[in-house]
């Protein structure tokens, strides 16, 4: 395991005990000691780099302060355009920041923009007169600006600084002002969280060993039999899978131990975005809690869902609602298959500029065309023993679909990635293209898909996400 990876498990091991110990403070004195703990975890594993973070946070405060009508666009293309700064800062003859300095400042980013949205809600609600119930009511929008000061203790509160999951700024608030923190849910979703943790952990360390990344960028890998490179990319997200469940499942278990993101049912919370609905306490009934507004991977239904539309849905979610609420919805196109390429063009740039993420990235809509179009000229006309047969290919091209574009995430490089996919001579982005011909062939692809296309549209929009079983 790489030092790196050992800081990273180290911050989320220890996040788990300390955040026990936060449900002992009182509001006041949680938002300092949040504050104190996430600054020193960024200043130690940053150092001078956590100067960009500071920049990133003053600017968009500076934003909000002065114009929070545009403060949503204004402050996208702010932190935006300082990822792209922060990224070719090499340019300007000044240090390379550590990747501890890139993991905050993604998840800054996200946070910025969310903030600079909430805010501008809440005046937009507060001019309308909409909100004049609002101290009444839980899980509504802000009750009042935020502070430079309560900026900041959002953007440095200790909790998934360098892993996730995202979270709101009103998430973070009600976190603060939860009455009785030490009656909500702790111990047993967070073990129920751990449970698997060792298992993903030992089989990312073996696989990981058996299959090494480094391997596909020699000469020797070329010479392998085919049936041996095309089982490598399988191999290669295995352990990126692993790796991520474990990371992901031990981040939300130290949110879950703090009391972050934990709503009555009745909330209807949504990962990312939390509560749907307005509720109020009800002290007379016991209420039933979840922490569903903190969940980030849904592990089971990563693997085994049928469609790579629905594989994004539950993988990254607080991120995916970040993309879904400020990227998607204000695309500049109608089509879904559009849309879609342009959230995965803008997730591959918040990721890097690494030609790699691009490759993958816009690979997905051409396979989510592709599935659409299948669907409509094929799916629709079986039965439902040919139906269950159709799902079960289905799951295994979608699989074998995320291997394909995982390969272009971790190697990163243009060349490498061509490289990787020439050598299985580019079999994902042919079959998607075979099946969109054949689609259309079968008179399915311009009028049933436009049925499909519209419907993936209303479910990508639906507050709650039906994911497909399989039979």
């Amino acid at each position: 395991m790489a030092s790196d990876e050992l800081v990273y498990s180290g911050v989320i091991a220890a996040s788990i005990p300390v955040g026990f110990l936060f449900r002992y403070l009182s509001p006041r004195v949680k938002q300092v000691a949040a504050l104190v703990t996430g600054l020193s975890v960024t200043i130690v594993t940053c150092q001078i780099h956590t100067l960009h973070s500071l920049v990133t946070v003053i600017g968009t405060w500076v934003i909000i302060k002065n114009s929070w009508r545009h403060a949503p666009v204004l402050s996208l293309s702010w932190t935006f355009l300082y990822l792209l700064f922060f990224r070719l800062i090499a340019w300007f003859n000044l240090p390379s920041p550590t990747p501890f300095a890139n993991a905050i400042q993604l998840l800054l980013t996200l946070k910025m923009v969310s903030i600079a949205n909430e805010v501008h809600s809440f005046h937009a609600e507060k001019k309308k007169e909409l909100s004049s119930s609002a101290e009444s009511v839980v899980g509504g929008g802000l009750s009042q600006e935020p502070s430079l000061f309560d900026v900041l203790c959002y953007s440095y509160c200790y909790i998934g600084i360098m892993t996730g999951p995202f979270f709101r700024f009103q998430t973070y608030v009600d976190w603060l002002r939860q009455p009785r923190p030490l009656d909500l849910p702790g111990w047993l979703p967070c073990l129920q969280r751990l449970k698997l943790v060792p298992v993903y952990g030992a089989l990312f360390l073996a696989v990981q060993n058996v299959f090494p990344l480094v391997y596909v960028r020699t000469e020797e890998f070329l010479e392998e039999n085919i049936l041996f490179r095309f089982f490598y990319m399988v191999a290669v997200f295995f352990v990126f899978r692993m790796r991520f469940y474990a990371a992901w499942c031990g981040a939300e278990a130290g949110c879950i131990s703090a009391g972050l993101g934990c709503y009555p049912e009745k909330a209807q919370a949504k990962p990312g975005g939390g509560p749907t609905v307005k509720y109020s306490p009800d002290s007379s009934a016991e209420e039933m809690y979840n922490f569903r507004t903190i969940q980030n991977i849904d592990c089971y239904k990563t693997d085994f869902c049928v469609k790579v539309r629905h594989g994004m849905h539950y993988w990254n979610m607080t991120v995916q609602w970040w993309l879904h609420q400020y990227i998607y919805s204000n695309a500049p196109f109608k089509a879904y298959t559009l849309r879609a390429a342009w959230t995965m063009f803008i997730s591959a740039y918040w990721h890097g500029l690494h030609a790699g993420y691009y490759l993958s990235f816009l690979t997905i809509p051409l396979c989510i065309a592709a599935e659409t179009a299948m669907e409509g000229s094929v799916r629709a006309k079986l039965g439902p023993l040919g139906q269950n047969v159709f799902d079960w290919i289905h799951w295994f091209l979608k699989m074998r679909a995320y291997d394909y574009m995982c390969m272009g995430f971790v190697l990163l490089q243009a060349s490498d990635t061509i490289n990787y996919w020439s050598s299985i001579y580019f079999i994902m982005h042919v079959i998607a293209l075979c099946c969109i011909v054949l689609g259309r062939a079968l008179k399915g692809g311009k009028s049933d898909g436009k049925t499909q296309e519209k419907r993936a549209e209303k479910q990508n929009n639906m507050k709650g996400r039906a994911g497909e079983k399989m039979d």
